[in-house]
């Protein structure tokens, strides 16, 4: 973290540091500026994935479009381990759309419904009692 500063100049600082900031004022400063660096390491942290997500996007991109070209016959090992991971992420993504089935007990009308519908539901019986 203190590349190029050695113990003598923290502790240079740190005597600098109470004697313009005093005793009681020192920790609060301490803890604040350290609170900062850690604000700025998470920062910089979530850049960096950001920006490799959006690398390894920008490379299933070129990926696809290869394969595509080569009319998905006769892919390399990695073309193909990538639209491997290109079906998955479409399969995770349609997977929480998918119509929902209930027992066979219930009525032929609730047989199928989606998240949404049942959401719906629970307001209405809500607004019902609540009036």
């Amino acid at each position: 973290m203190f590349d190029g500063i050695g113990f003598m100049e923290l502790l240079l600082i740190g005597v600098l540091g109470l004697v313009v900031l005093g005793p009681e004022r020192l920790p609060v400063a301490v803890r604040s500026i350290s609170g900062w660096i850690r604000a700025m390491k998470r920062m910089a942290n979530s850049v960096k994935d950001e920006l490799e997500q959006e690398l390894k996007i920008e490379q299933l991109h070129s990926d696809l479009k290869k394969a595509e070209s080569q009319g998905l016959k006769n892919l390399s090992p990695e073309l193909q381990d990538s639209i491997d991971q290109l079906k998955q992420a479409a399969q995770s993504v349609n997977r929480p759309y998918k119509v929902e089935e209930i027992d066979a007990g219930d009525n032929a009308s609730d047989k199928a419904q989606t998240p949404a519908d049942n959401a719906d539901k629970k307001s209405n019986s809500t607004e019902k009692s609540d009036g």
